[in-house]
């Protein structure tokens, strides 16, 4: 195959693929889908929520009114929690520093 045949199969691909594409500019976002800026905050929310109950275990304990095995595990859920949302915080800047190295 001759190189301008080649080029010109890829000025038809593309220029096929932009007619496909062309008509998706004008549609809205699903309103029923999440919001990841309300997923992050959700998912923080969770994390200082068990933080909380882990402090108010830990106080409890040091009252006498909470049991040793309901703080430690209070403060395990607390701390895989923590772990799961900075693991989920280096993935997303990972993605948007792999994203920001892509070519123009």
């Amino acid at each position: 195959m001759s190189t301008p045949t080649i080029a010109s199969n890829a000025y038809q691909m593309a220029a096929r693929l932009a007619q496909s594409t062309a008509g998706t500019e004008d549609l809205q976002p699903d309103r029923n889908s999440p919001n990841f800026g309300q997923m992050v905050q959700d998912a923080v929310e969770t994390v200082v929520d068990k933080g909380r109950d882990a402090d108010q275990k830990s106080i409890g304990l040091v009252e006498g009114k909470t049991d040793v095995v309901d703080v430690v595990t209070a403060i395990s859920e607390t701390e895989v929690a923590l772990e799961t949302m900075v693991t989920v915080r280096d993935r997303v800047i990972s993605a948007y520093e792999e994203i920001m190295r892509m070519p123009i």
